[in-house]
């Protein structure tokens, strides 16, 4: 049964892996908040690097075109910055409302920035 699972899991695309974990954030890192969820994707972009996988590669500079700025925060402000485009008063301890406006962006932009890397490439 796990084996089984676990081939599912190996055969989803990103797009598909990055939905179910964008449904069911908790399952996957326990307490849901923006930064534990940046957290698991920046290990798997570093597992995906470490083993042949395109991981998030290009997800800084198509946050950086999809916004039309850059800026010195991390990816993760970047992300931010789209979902909270008012700002925020701390970014490390956002209100549950920020919270879950950002995990939904996040989740919203990962799909857009799949669904073209798998235009462009076909995987």
């Amino acid at each position: 049964m796990a084996d089984d699972h676990a081939n599912r899991v190996s055969k989803m695309s990103e797009r598909e892996y990055f939905a179910r974990v964008g449904d069911r954030p908790g399952m996957f890192v326990g307490k849901t908040s923006f930064h534990m969820m940046t957290a698991f994707l920046i290990g798997y972009d570093q597992h995906a690097s470490r083993h042949g996988g395109h991981g998030l590669a290009g997800w800084h500079e198509w946050l950086v075109t999809r916004r039309g700025r850059d800026c010195q925060h991390f990816w993760p402000g970047k992300v931010l910055h789209i979902a909270l485009p008012n700002g925020w008063d701390n970014m490390w301890n956002l209100s549950d409302e920020d919270e879950e406006r950002a995990i939904k962006v996040l989740f919203e932009l990962l799909d857009e920035f799949a669904a073209e890397r798998e235009a462009a490439h076909g995987s």
